[in-house]
């Protein structure tokens, strides 16, 4: 039965939720800490990438403080249903998950350094989980919009194992694939922690230092 599915298990276009092909969530105009628009294809020279490392609260400010983040937006992709809901995502029968997409300047930010927060700010070895936050929204995914960044990300994911594993943690569990869809979160969640100054989205990193 659907209903009796683990959040933990991912579903297949049989028994993932109908979602619509219609429905468009407004996510606001410009970024509220950047100023730059939140819906937006990125500028000339510019480059996109989409990371899930858990809760996208706390991640999508992660991001947008570092130098050379053009925009930020959360959103939920990796999944099946089309135009999600954020409850449809936590119920676990989307296949999405919780994602930051990023558009940055790689002349400023390098996607290498990009991926070292990456990598640095949750435990990529928990599977279907970040600590206590359990369910398929909240796993480690990296979505990648060019060949170059695909091979890069999976050059980074073979060099931070040597370090985890020299540290008795266990293998990556984190997704790396060409993106498909991106579907903008409800306007309540974008920057989430500006317009909720109290709110809490626990960092489940290992601690552990990315080296190049």
């Amino acid at each position: 039965m659907i209903f009796n599915r683990s959040k933990t298990e991912l579903p297949d276009a049989s028994s993932a939720l109908p979602g619509s092909e219609s429905r468009r969530f407004a996510v606001g105009g410009n970024h509220l800490v950047l100023g730059n628009p939140v819906e937006a294809e990125a500028p000339d020279g510019m480059a996109v990438v989409v990371v899930g490392l858990g809760c996208f609260w706390g991640e999508e400010q992660t991001f947008w403080q570092l130098p050379g983040v053009w925009s930020t937006s959360v959103g939920y992709a990796g999944g099946v249903t089309p135009n999600p809901t954020y409850e449809e995502v936590c119920s676990g029968r989307t296949g999405h998950a919780e994602v930051v997409r990023i558009i940055f300047d790689p002349a400023t930010l390098s996607f290498a350094d990009l991926l070292k927060d990456f990598w640095e700010n949750h435990d990529p070895t928990q599977g279907m989980r970040q600590g206590n936050d359990r369910g398929s929204q909240y796993r480690s995914i990296l979505l990648t919009t060019t060949d170059e960044q695909q091979a890069e990300a999976e050059a980074s994911r073979d060099n931070y194992q040597k370090t985890l594993t020299a540290r008795g943690y266990g293998e990556i569990t984190t997704s790396i694939l060409p993106l498909a869809d991106y579907y903008y979160a409800e306007e309540d969640h974008q920057q989430y922690l500006v317009k909720n100054p109290g709110g809490y989205c626990p960092l489940h990193a290992t601690g552990i230092a990315y080296e190049a």
